[in-house]
């Protein structure tokens, strides 16, 4: 998602209700981050600006964070030159990504003078300066000749605007020709010509540009007829007029994904290019970018904390699979533990036969037609000692060969376990789910149990109180219910005590995934409701980036679950299959 010239632009609208207010309080809670709160127009606001390389930005801010102890240096900073300052007003200049806060005080010899706060939003080089006129008084962060030879950002150092690359403002080309003509100089695609022509303009900003004017935006901008520059005239003068009578449209567009939406971006105008998106309409920039940052933040952390789980999950996938290869080798090895019997009984059988010291004997095999089999011995020891040797390596083979069978059993059933609870691990949409799924894998021996949070008397939560997540609801267009576990214990309850008799349950066919539930209030369910259960299943699945996916689906009341099985684990008969592809 850019932070282009036109959300800024927005913001820039939106705070010129700071004009003529007072600066109160300066904070700096993290190295890259100041806040300010202004009292303006007989209300307090506080302002965000935030040079964070992730999501840099500048908007008003319902947010409180503990500053530190000792503030620091850029912070006392600011609070020299800017406090009790009155905002004379807060500019974009040339539709950069730079704001800047015109601010007037008095200096140490009493005499009012102003100060420039800016913040330039661009990525990983963001920045948040301190300038007196042209002169840098201190930056939040300071950037050397050794860090760059085009531009250094430090104290005292003259201010040089970021390289503009030859672009030029986007919003005089409505009423500049010339200026607007100079986009079509160029063998690039129409969209990254007005790109790399203009300040501010994102590659979606400019694809919807490029939309609103019926344009293919991968169109070589040289060749375009005069009737598409312009449309393209038009709609450049449009929007730049919209943009300076402060007339924008916030929003948040969503589109549909396997795990539900997921944000496709945010824009400070109508893009038609999401028409077919949902649009989440915001009051403000503001509101909007708050919004978005605080989901974007969440989602960020469930994904570090999946990620996390993930490791966990495939260190003991990779355990499993390691012993199951020891398992294969060891059963190598017992495989032949009958011969053992058959020449320990062989020899017992020609005790009388066999020669002191001898280091081999033939005997005439009566298990295989009295076929001759060589038999070797230990010429040290007597006939029947020899024999009682194989019968104890044979004894010791078939206790190994038990052992086995029950090992290779509960290596299997932890496969198939873990390989499900890999599926709840990518499903999970929030903290609560994974806090499930921990749990989960601690109770079969998988995990650590976490530490119970105590509260402010240092007791423990009542057993029961723990936040419980629901599993996913669809419904189909005849308006069937479906449900989808999201982990090995909502898979359990969904099938063994939410299902009734005679609801349809899904699985993919020895394929990890969720349980799935139709629920058929004693109806018969039409194909296409069966269908889409069974692609939800699919979806949710080990096999959800896959094509022709089986999935097997049956009445309720022939699953069962085996005695002692771990969470997720049924058995089942008299089922169909369907295949489909999520």
């Amino acid at each position: 998602m850019p932070f282009d010239g036109a959300t800024l632009a927005s913001i820039v609208h939106e705070m010129s209700v700071l004009e003529g207010g007072r600066i109160d309080k300066i904070t700096q809670p993290e190295p890259d981050e100041i806040f300010l709160s202004v009292r303006s127009r007989g209300e307090n606001f506080k302002i965000l600006l935030t040079a964070n390389a992730n999501a840099p930005r500048a908007c008003f801010t319902s947010q409180s964070k503990i500053s530190p102890m000792s503030a620091p240096m850029f912070c006392m900073v600011l609070r020299k030159h800017l406090s009790g300052g009155r905002i004379l007003k807060i500019t974009q200049p040339d539709f950069e990504r730079i704001l800047e806060i015109h601010a007037e005080s008095s200096d140490e010899m009493g005499d009012r003078t102003v100060k420039i706060l800016s913040i330039e939003i661009m990525g990983k080089h963001s920045n948040i300066l301190l300038r007196d006129g042209e002169r840098i008084i201190d930056a939040i962060k300071h950037v050397p000749f050794s860090v760059s030879a085009v531009r250094q950002i430090l104290p005292n150092a003259p201010y040089v605007r970021p390289p503009s690359e030859g672009k030029s403002n986007p919003a005089t080309h409505q009423c500049n020709p010339h200026d607007f003509l100079q986009i079509f100089d160029t063998n690039e695609n129409l969209q990254r010509a007005i790109v790399q022509k203009n300040n501010g303009i994102s590659p979606m900003f400019a694809a919807e540009i490029c939309n609103r004017a019926d344009v293919a935006p991968e169109k070589p901008a040289a060749g375009l007829n005069d009737a598409e520059k312009n449309r393209l005239h038009e709609v450049f003068g449009d929007i730049f007029e919209k943009i300076a009578q402060g007339e924008f449209d916030c929003a948040i567009y969503w589109q549909n994904s396997e795990k539900g939406e997921k944000t496709a971006d945010l824009a400070a105008l109508p893009f038609t290019i999401y028409a077919h998106y949902r649009a989440e309409k915001f009051e403000s920039p503001s509101a909007m970018l708050e919004s978005f940052y605080a989901k974007r933040d969440e989602g960020y952390r469930i994904s570090q904390k999946t990620s996390d789980l993930r490791k966990l999950i495939t260190a003991h996938l990779e355990r499993c699979r390691k012993k199951t290869f020891v398992h294969e080798k060891t059963l190598a090895e017992v495989k032949n533990r009958d011969e053992l019997r058959i020449k320990g009984e062989l020899l017992t059988a020609y005790l009388y036969m066999i020669p002191a010291g001898a280091d081999t004997f033939t005997a005439q095999n009566f298990y295989d037609e009295n076929a001759p089999l060589e038999i070797a011995l230990d010429p040290a020891l007597t006939a029947a000692e020899n024999a009682q040797k194989y019968f104890k390596k044979y004894n010791k083979q078939k206790r190994a060969f038990a052992a086995l069978q029950e090992q290779i059993a509960k290596n299997a059933e932890d496969l198939i376990y873990l390989e499900s609870v890999a599926v709840a691990a990518d499903s999970a949409e929030n903290e609560a789910d994974i806090a499930e799924i921990r749990a989960e894998l601690a109770d079969a021996g998988f995990a650590k149990r976490a530490r119970q949070p105590r509260d402010e008397k240092g007791r423990k939560p009542k057993k029961g109180r723990e936040q419980k997540t629901s599993p996913l609801k669809f419904t189909t267009p005849d308006g069937f219910e479906i449900y989808v576990g999201k982990n090995n214990t909502q898979n359990d309850f969904l099938t063994l005590r939410f299902a009734k008799p005679h609801d349809i349950w899904f699985h993919t066919k020895e394929i990890a995934g969720s349980h799935v539930i139709l629920v058929t209030n004693g109806n018969e369910p039409p194909d296409a409701a069966i269908l889409e259960a069974a692609t939800i299943a699919a979806r949710h699945s080990r096999a959800k980036d896959g094509s022709n996916v089986p999935v097997d689906y049956v009445a309720r009341k022939y699953v069962k679950k085996p005695s002692g099985a771990k969470p997720g684990y049924v058995i089942y008969d008299k089922h169909k299959t369907v295949y489909v592809t999520p």
